[in-house]
């Protein structure tokens, strides 16, 4: 488990009722660190609940196929990932930026009728992402940094390698999926992932299928 973590290590320790943030094509993993930059007046109002509360937002994606409620919100992905609010600052034009750490994993059971402007659902959550390490040894880092280097060369981009180098397992799997330019349904699907290991394969994959994508598009389309 993850220093940022530490103060989660039962079921006991996770609430089961969360604020929701449907946000296409945004990926939060476990441990991981992702900063939001939020004006709708609706989430604004959630961030000055939750920071009065326990600070814990649900992240979660527009359901992948379209499907929206009666009163025109989107449908939900089934399974979302639960942050914390590690740093929170007020810009002076009334937004505001935080940074969220990545707690565990959810599926969303139901939600609820409630009077917030922002939703809120009732959540079961995944209790293997409080080891954080588990199945880390299992990573193909090889392929994954090969991969990796691969596609900053295709794109002329460049990384610091000696922080890449020095990164465990974990943080590097979690780090380049979030990081990653995919689409929606990649990202739900390194999101689902049931491990470290596959959620690097999945990485790689999607990557590897990018790489060819680009190579057999006439460079006049790219």
């Amino acid at each position: 488990m993850q220093a940022g973590n530490a103060h989660y290590r039962t079921e006991n320790d996770l609430p089961a009722v969360i604020p929701i943030f449907p946000l296409s094509a945004a990926l939060l993993l476990p441990g991981g660190r992702l900063p939001l930059n939020i004006f709708e007046p609706r989430y604004l109002t959630m961030i000055d609940d939750v920071l009065a509360h326990d600070r814990h937002i649900g992240m979660v994606q527009p359901a992948l196929d379209g499907t929206r409620r009666a009163d025109g919100e989107p449908g939900l992905c089934e399974v979302g990932c639960m942050g914390r609010i590690t740093s929170f600052a007020e810009t002076g034009d009334g937004r505001c930026i935080i940074s969220l750490e990545g707690v565990t994993r959810f599926r969303v059971n139901m939600e609820l009728t409630v009077r917030t402007p922002y939703r809120q659902a009732r959540v079961s959550h995944f209790l293997t992402d409080l080891d954080q390490e588990k199945g880390a040894a299992e990573v193909d880092r090889k392929g994954l940094l090969d991969t990796f280097r691969a596609y900053l060369e295709a794109n002329d981009m460049e990384a610091d390698w000696d922080s890449v180098a020095k990164a465990e397992n974990a943080t590097l799997v979690n780090a380049l999926s979030m990081m990653s330019p995919y689409g929606p349904a990649e990202k739900q699907a390194l999101l689902e992932a049931p491990d470290l290991k596959t959620r690097a394969d999945t990485l790689i994959a999607i990557t590897e299928i990018a790489l060819a994508r680009d190579e057999e598009m006439p460079p006049n389309l790219q």
